[in-house]
């Protein structure tokens, strides 16, 4: 079974994120842990919260062995802008330059691990 958290409307750009996510996938939660404590991102410290999150979904089922996790889905999603639009500042030459605040939806699954006598 699979267990998900989330945090949405983070204000992040997915871009920037999604390095700590493609670091995790697929490894156990104590090493994604500790892969998280050391990459001083700010998508890195969102993701170690959601990750306890979810492990702590995970740890409300007696019969699964949260030592035993593994991060099946870690992706970040784009969310809406901020304030719901692009807004604008002056650039050379008289034109408009966009400035896009960018929002992040961070989702995590954590899993057990499949072994070939469960299968």
């Amino acid at each position: 079974m699979e267990y998900r958290a989330s945090h949405r409307y983070a204000h992040m750009s997915p871009h920037k994120a999604r390095a700590a996510a493609n670091l995790i996938r697929g490894l156990g939660v104590n090493q994604a842990l500790l892969l998280l404590n050391g990459h001083r991102t700010r998508g890195a410290a969102i993701f170690i919260k959601v990750l306890k999150s979810a492990i702590a979904n995970a740890g409300q089922n007696d019969a699964v062995n949260v030592d035993e996790l593994i991060v099946s889905d870690a992706r970040v999603d784009g969310g809406p802008l901020v304030h719901g639009r692009p807004r604008f500042r002056p650039g050379p030459m008289g034109r408009a330059m966009t400035i896009r605040r960018r929002t992040s939806h961070f989702r995590i699954g954590v899993s057990e691990k499949v072994t070939a006598e469960a299968k």
